[in-house]
């Protein structure tokens, strides 16, 4: 009952005329950058945040995440109609959602997408609002040797849970962690990995990390695919819309099974990539028409967009709750956050309950509001996609160095934000995941401080994670499980090998 009050509360903060013309603006907005090739959520949320300085905390947070949402629509819409996901996590709808645009089903497959990621994400916002206030209980048991092992255990996660190679999980993490050394030491104030340019004292500012790796980095390996656009024109009528919504009872079973394959992915970190390419394997395995899969099934546009969206959602709330962000976005957002001077963890939901119900009553408001834009404005988007990349390429690299340029001032991260795109280039070309990197940045420097500060209270021993708690214990036994998983799996699977 306290979470249904508290909810209202949230509902009473942001539901004004100015908040919904933010969250307008940030779902458009994330529209075109979901659209467009070569910017993607992540790089779009933090061109945003330095125009979020001079805003206070809950419109900022509007803003940024009714853009996620957006960015999210936008990678369906090209997923469907010109065979280009916009959004890593999109790509599994191209399987079904083109071959249906096809052959003439282009409403009815954006109409299945948009509508059952509206309800995946609607279930993930659900599941924020009740675990809420069992998070606000559990955050006055946390201490640095908590914090510690709830950063382990995500970093671990990462490895243990994450789609791509354990040892490229680890490689993309380490390095994160020695760009987020670079600097003043936050304890003894000692400077790190300066090389004698003063403008590195500060540090590496992890937003320019990010554009560089998601926007320069996606744009510089578009110029090298040869992108064009050759998509199938969208006419959206409301009694096809209608036609398509009367479908979706017959797909319950893909709907409740998908979001909650999302909403656990979330909360974890396996992501909305993993989980739309779960679901969409799990919707193929037990549907009865599995020749259908790839030809323009549309249980194949359902399952990963519900899951993709319900976990794109989920993905706040350990941002929120535990400081521990579930998607590369995620973490983008968190650190928006610490510039805005609140610190994601478990005290947030005490110290500054405003924000945090403001943000969960916007999540509602901002995926209705998503749907019904992105169904109005299929044909303006589609349009702008038909522009040649020629003078699209451009302009997008203009709009990173600005949003670079912007953050501090400094030229140096000019040049940043350009190595950081050639070296994002280089991992997508080596298949080294970046998320991993991108969560390191960020967490990197609260990690080092937890670590220093629970050997500090145990004068250097390390059994402090250990006997501190059972609650301590518990996380570092499940983080270590999590670390050691791709190991233990492939000794269950010699046994089981061995047994047959």
């Amino acid at each position: 009952m306290d979470n249904f009050g508290n909810l209202m509360a949230g509902f009473g903060i942001v539901f004004s005329a100015y908040h919904l013309a933010l969250m307008a603006a940030g779902v458009l907005l994330g529209i075109l950058v979901g659209v467009l090739p070569g910017l993607g959520a992540p790089n779009g949320v933090s061109l945003l945040i330095p125009l979020t300085f001079t805003m206070d905390p809950v419109s900022a947070i509007i803003l940024l995440t009714s853009m996620y949402w957006g960015a999210l629509f936008g990678g369906s819409t090209t997923s469907i109609l010109f065979n280009i996901p916009g959004e890593p996590s999109s790509v599994a709808t191209t399987f079904d959602g083109y071959p249906m645009a096809q052959q003439g089903h282009a409403t009815h497959a954006l109409t299945l997408a948009f509508v059952s990621a509206g309800i995946g994400a609607l279930v993930g916002v659900a599941v924020i609002t009740m675990l809420s206030g069992w998070v606000t209980q559990f955050a006055l048991k946390f201490s640095s040797p908590e914090y510690f092992a709830v950063y382990l255990l995500t970093f671990c996660s990462f490895i243990g849970m994450g789609s791509a190679s354990p040892f490229k999980a680890i490689v993309s993490m380490m390095l994160g962690f020695g760009f987020a050394t670079v600097g003043m030491d936050g304890i003894s104030g000692n400077t790190r990995l300066t090389f004698g340019f003063p403008e590195l004292i500060k540090g590496i500012s992890f937003l320019v990390a990010v554009i560089g790796l998601f926007g320069l980095g996606e744009l510089i390996q578009t110029m090298e695919e040869g992108l064009r656009f050759e998509g199938i024109h969208a006419r959206i009528r409301m009694r096809d819309v209608f036609r398509a919504i009367a479908t979706l009872p017959s797909h319950i079973v893909t709907l409740v099974r998908s979001a909650l394959i999302g909403c656990w992915m979330g909360i974890t970190p396996g992501g909305p990539t993993a989980a739309s390419f779960m679901s969409y394997g799990l919707a193929k395995r037990f549907s009865r028409r599995k020749d259908g899969f790839g030809k323009g099934e549309p249980a194949g546009v359902v399952a990963p967009e519900t899951a993709d969206h319900s976990a794109g959602t989920c993905a706040i709330l350990p941002m929120l709750a535990l400081g521990v962000p579930g998607s590369a976005t995620a973490a983008v957002m968190m650190g928006g956050l610490m510039i805005w001077g609140l610190t994601p963890g478990p005290m947030l939901f005490i110290e500054r309950p405003d924000f945090v119900w403001g943000t969960i009553a916007s999540m509602y408001l901002g995926n209705v509001m998503a749907v019904v834009l992105v169904l109005a404005t299929v044909p303006l988007f589609a349009a702008i996609l038909r522009v040649p990349f020629s003078i699209i390429g451009p302009m997008i690299v203009v709009v990173c160095f600005i949003g670079a340029y912007q953050i501090s001032g400094a030229r140096l991260d000019l040049w940043l934000a350009l190595v950081f795109g050639v070296f994002g280039y280089l991992l997508k070309k080596l298949d080294y995941p970046i998320a991993p990197m991108v969560l390191a940045m960020v967490l990197g420097d609260k990690t080092e401080d937890a670590f220093r500060q629970s050997m500090i209270f145990s004068k250097g021993s390390l059994s402090i994670f250990w006997t501190n708690s059972t609650l301590v214990a518990g996380i570092m036994v499940v983080a270590m499980v999590l670390l050691f998983w791709p190991l233990i799996s492939k000794l269950i699977q010699r046994a089981r090998g061995q047994a047959a």
